[in-house]
């Protein structure tokens, strides 16, 4: 698997970014993560469309979409199902409607294999998360078993420590002091 201090790898994947007919799709490329205006990014994964857990993860990330943007960073969720999936399902699912954040269809397979995050039985992603800064490194990385999901404000916790560039003590939180040395 990919860890901190790695580069996140190159893509280009098809994404939805909307249920309005005719604007349904854009192409999203690595290069979208590197950027000198400082903006991070939180990418994070689930395992398939139409399942029970991975709702409740996507609309909490959607709940949180400001606090994500206040902190100059882009959210962008993926699995490996298709684009089309990803439409069906968002137009199926009350809470997927509005989706303030797109939904990346890695239908190849390859950007997770390339992450190591791909479930070897099923060849599906794992719950990941990675944090990725403006330079294209990935800065932090939790995986879950396929049947635990996320604790979005942990990843806001954290995305908040590491955009301090300071140390952060054990349970640290925004607004706290950070450790001297």
């Amino acid at each position: 698997m990919l860890t901190i201090g790695q580069k996140f790898p190159q893509f280009s994947k098809t994404a939805v970014v909307s249920i309005e007919k005719g604007k349904e799709f854009e192409t999203i490329t690595s290069d979208f993560l590197v950027n000198e205006d400082n903006v991070w990014t939180v990418m994070f994964w689930w395992p398939k469309d139409f399942t029970f857990v991975c709702p409740t993860e996507i609309a909490e990330f959607n709940k949180s979409y400001g606090e994500f943007r206040d902190r100059d960073t882009r959210l962008i969720g993926a699995s490996t199902d298709t684009e089309f999936v990803h439409a069906a399902w968002r137009r199926d699912h009350a809470d997927l409607r509005d989706l303030k954040f797109p939904m990346l269809a890695d239908t190849s397979k390859s950007l997770a294999e390339e992450l190591g995050i791909l479930e070897p039985n099923e060849k599906i992603a794992y719950r990941a998360t990675f944090i990725v800064d403006p330079t294209g490194i990935i800065r932090w990385v939790s995986v879950n078993d396929l049947s635990v999901g996320r604790n979005v404000k942990e990843v806001l916790r954290v995305l908040d420590g590491l955009q301090t560039d300071e140390l952060c003590p054990c349970n640290w939180v925004k607004g706290e002091d950070t450790i001297t040395v």
